[in-house]
């Protein structure tokens, strides 16, 4: 039986990316969680009038990937340190966060944060936010596989292709 987790961790192509190549995962799909307007569309969650994340909502078998081992992609593909902000994409939006579909996940998010906290994994304190998932509302068509099908974008180049190029390197064996 497959389960679900909704992932916050800057824009959402970069997380999609990875994530669409992890063994177990068996769906990435871009969308909003966390905010206050329904129906929100790309334009007002950039300005920041939506009170949405840029997030990620995996579909995944827990028989052939644990959350666990989510998390720890999840914490390497971003700053969990960063304040609504990653890089030089800043808003609430951007936040890191991680909305949780189970008991377990819950428990799970906490007792890996206060893992890297106690081993010092980051040097700053770690901001992601653990919240229940109330509403995922799907990203607009265009936003998925965006990486694959605009390559040739300045902030895919620039920011997107060296992250998943380092998570390749890091996570080779996870991999499909």
């Amino acid at each position: 039986m497959t389960q679900q987790i909704t992932l916050a961790g800057g824009c959402f192509w970069c997380i999609e990316g990875a994530f669409k190549q992890v063994r177990g995962v068996l769906k990435a799909e871009s969308g909003y969680a966390g905010g206050h307007k329904e129906n929100p569309t790309y334009e007002l969650v950039c300005k920041g009038e939506t009170g949405h994340a840029e997030v990620v909502q995996l579909t995944y078998d827990p028989q052939a990937i644990n959350i666990r081992e989510i998390y720890e992609i999840f914490f390497a593909l971003h700053d969990p340190t960063q304040l609504n902000r990653q890089g030089n994409d800043v808003g609430t939006q951007y936040r890191s966060a991680i909305f949780y579909h189970t008991d377990e996940q819950r428990q799970q998010a906490h007792d890996i944060i206060a893992d890297m906290q106690a081993d010092k994994t980051w040097a700053d304190e770690i901001v992601t936010e653990v919240e229940p998932l109330e509403k995922f509302w799907p990203a607009e068509d265009y936003h998925e596989n965006y990486i694959e099908r605009n390559p040739d974008n300045a902030y895919c180049q620039a920011v997107v292709s060296p992250k998943l190029a380092k998570f390749r390197r890091t996570f080779a064996d996870r991999l499909e």
